[in-house]
């Protein structure tokens, strides 16, 4: 049985929440990533950032649908995603666009549990940890790569 620990990239760019978006945008043109681990001082794993984070600084912003109640203005979506979309837009930092609940996997893993956790979220990649250190990454091109060898 393959672990994840036979397919997965060793060699892992990452970056840092204090990381430019500037930076972000660059390292994502220039390396061809679809997503970066985001780590601290330590090396643990605080979040992953995304293009599709990246991209939301670029869209148009959706004033939420409201309702009038008297004098009341009552905003039907909440305020918080208001909030969190002019955030995500305004951002100068990975550390504002990123997203901290992260899912991976262990190097122990068997291949079969990466492809599953992808399929059923629509990741392209999962950061593989141990011990709450970045050790390395798979990607969906991995898992194919692995299933013609």
């Amino acid at each position: 049985m393959q672990t994840v620990a036979d397919i997965m990239t060793k060699d892992v760019v990452t970056v840092r929440r204090s990381t430019t978006v500037r930076e972000l945008a660059e390292i994502f043109e220039t390396r061809h990533f679809g997503s970066l681990p985001v780590v601290d001082e330590d090396g643990n794993l605080t979040g992953i950032v995304s293009s599709s984070d990246l991209i939301e600084q670029g869209r148009s912003l959706h004033i939420p649908t409201v309702i009038s109640l008297f004098d009341w203005v009552i905003p039907l979506e909440g305020e918080k995603s208001l909030e969190r979309e002019l955030r995500k837009m305004t951002a100068q930092t990975v550390g504002e666009i990123c997203s901290n609940e992260v899912l991976t996997v262990a190097p122990s893993d068997p291949v079969s549990t990466a492809a599953d956790i992808m399929s059923a979220r629509k990741l392209h990649a999962l950061p593989v940890v141990a011990a709450g250190k970045v050790v390395g990454i798979v990607a969906r091109i991995d898992i194919i790569r692995s299933m013609s060898r």
